[in-house]
């Protein structure tokens, strides 16, 4: 069958760079000890790990205080922090039908108690949000707006600078899910008006899974959620209000910080603009072969500008569900398929009624074999189809 080609970079960036494998393993092997918990050398050396990856990411996002970049499972598990600890009886909030699961559940739960309500915005036929029809959807209780930054399934990057703008002149949190885009498009938060910013560490930080993270705001007032050790202050009976320890329980994933770290180090020495350059190369001659199959629809994919590495698509005829283990089973390509976790995306494209679509997500390892692979790949598949229906 020969080599594998990896196009599901948006579910997690695969291989890694070999640093990351590297370093996670010699530092692991070295210093695997508990941070902030005793003062011999090792535990110390633990420590100055995770300050210097805290420091690191805050200045990533150009932040102002690195106590206030924390660390937690993925970006679902910050965002269930962030929305928790933000919202309280009878807030509104203002979300998208762009959201992952990751947002859209949690709100759900806390409307279905009766606690909060929940207003949805559409995005356009080019997959994009407008940040008039979220400013025309505050109220006088509107607490939080929660966006996602780049879609999951259609590959859109959102003008969160605007809408994060409206949000400040009105007072209102912003909160933004990065899961697509932390290390793939520069965000600063200071200038894009991001009060709460959720990422996850194993996309396009090329982090291992199980480690993800938050950056909050100074003055923002989330409360904490969670209780319990801290390795500080162990006789107080109450969890721990300053940062970091307000977002953080317990003892951090020692390996999957030393792999972030590792991963930010290699995108800054690649450069953020330059992995995303290449990336939207193969992303164009990817859509521009795929468009030229007959049976072929593409979503919200007219222009490579604000976009990532993702590319929706079906086959007429074919459930993506099948399209997907033919691409496995037959030609070695591996992708997603599907609703995403993603479901309200698939609603507003109509794609929900034939289970979803077929995702090809791109990543730096990918060449112009592997697309020019997947392209005939695709063909094959619907001149199959085509085939089948003259019988």
């Amino acid at each position: 069958m020969g080599e594998l080609i990896y196009l599901d970079n948006a579910a997690t960036t695969y291989p890694k760079p070999v640093v990351v494998y590297d370093f996670m393993d010699e530092f692991y092997r070295k210093n695997g000890v508990n941070p902030g918990r005793s003062g011999y050398d090792k535990t110390l050396e633990c420590e100055e790990l995770v300050f210097s990856t805290r420091k690191m990411l805050t200045d990533f996002f150009n932040g102002t205080n690195p106590y206030y970049l924390t660390f937690s499972y993925n970006a679902s598990d910050s965002l269930n922090m962030i929305i928790q600890g933000m919202l309280s009886k009878g807030d509104h909030v203002i979300t998208s039908n762009l959201e992952h699961n990751s947002v859209l559940r949690p709100l759900y739960h806390k409307k279905h108690d009766g606690d909060i309500d929940v207003t949805y915005i559409p995005f356009n036929d080019r997959g994009y949000l407008d940040p008039d029809d979220v400013k025309k959807a505050f109220r006088k209780n509107t607490r939080l707006v929660i966006i996602n930054h780049g879609s999951n399934v259609i590959g859109t990057i959102q003008p969160i600078a605007e809408i994060g703008r409206c949000c400040r002149e009105a007072g209102i949190y912003f909160a933004v899910d990065a899961s697509q885009t932390a290390g793939h498009i520069p965000i600063d938060v200071q200038s894009m008006c991001i009060d709460l910013l959720a990422f996850t560490g194993h996309k396009c930080l090329f982090g291992p899974t199980g480690i993800g993270g938050s950056y909050v705001g100074e003055n923002v007032p989330i409360r904490g959620t969670r209780f319990g050790g801290t390795g500080v202050r162990s006789a107080y009976p109450f969890h721990l209000e300053e940062f970091p320890y307000r977002m953080e329980v317990g003892t951090l994933n020692i390996v999957g910080v030393a792999g972030l770290c590792a991963g930010n180090r290699w995108i800054r020495e690649q450069g953020v603009e330059n992995l995303h350059r290449k990336d939207m190369v193969l992303w164009q001659k990817l859509r521009d072969g795929l468009r030229q199959i007959d049976g072929v629809i593409l979503y919200c994919a007219e222009s490579s500008d604000h976009h990532n590495g993702v590319l929706s698509f079906n086959i007429q005829g074919w459930e993506a569900g099948d399209v997907g283990t033919m691409l496995d089973v037959d030609h070695n390509i591996a992708c997603r398929t599907g609703l995403h976790c993603a479901p309200l995306v698939h609603v507003q494209l109509g794609t929900d009624k034939i289970h979803g679509s077929v995702r090809f997500s791109i990543g730096p390892f990918n060449t112009e074999e592997h697309i020019d692979r997947a392209i005939e790949a695709v063909k094959e598949i619907a001149l199959m189809r085509r085939s089948k229906s003259k019988e």
